[in-house]
């Protein structure tokens, strides 16, 4: 079972994984054990509900096919099971991740002294920097 929040659970049953060799250097193990994992979450199929389907589908992420199948590969750790646990916590934060609400942002304006400020500062600059051409004796 895997929590995104306290009413939406996700069965293992849903959940394709499976292992694969690393790649990459690693010595003699790394040719002999599949420590790496392949996760596959079908979204459509899933128990997920409707608004979080949608959400998910909405998202531009590299991981999701055009098919709606979320496809997670973990080979950090040297270890399956880790590795397991670490796809499954990355599951778990894309889904999360698409269904915050995020706050609309509100446009505002600058203040009335602080455009007065801005535009002293900007005549005393320009006044500094007039200052520094050459002298002209006469």
């Amino acid at each position: 079972m895997l929590h995104i929040s306290n009413k939406v659970i996700i069965p293992e049953s849903e959940i394709e994984i499976s292992a694969i060799r690393s790649q990459g250097a690693g010595g003699q193990n790394v040719n002999k054990v599949s420590t790496a994992i392949h996760l596959r979450f079908d979204i459509a199929a899933s128990s997920l509900p409707n608004y979080y389907k949608e959400q998910v589908l909405k998202l531009n992420d590299r991981r999701i096919t055009q098919d709606g199948v979320i496809v997670i590969k973990a080979q950090e750790h040297r270890s399956q099971e880790n590795n397991r646990e670490s796809a499954l916590k990355r599951l778990q934060e894309l889904i999360q991740s698409a269904v915050v609400v995020r706050i609309k942002r509100k446009p505002t304006k600058p203040t009335r002294s602080s455009q007065r400020k801005r535009l002293d500062y900007k005549t005393k600059h320009g006044q500094v920097k007039s200052n520094r051409g050459q002298v002209i004796d006469e």
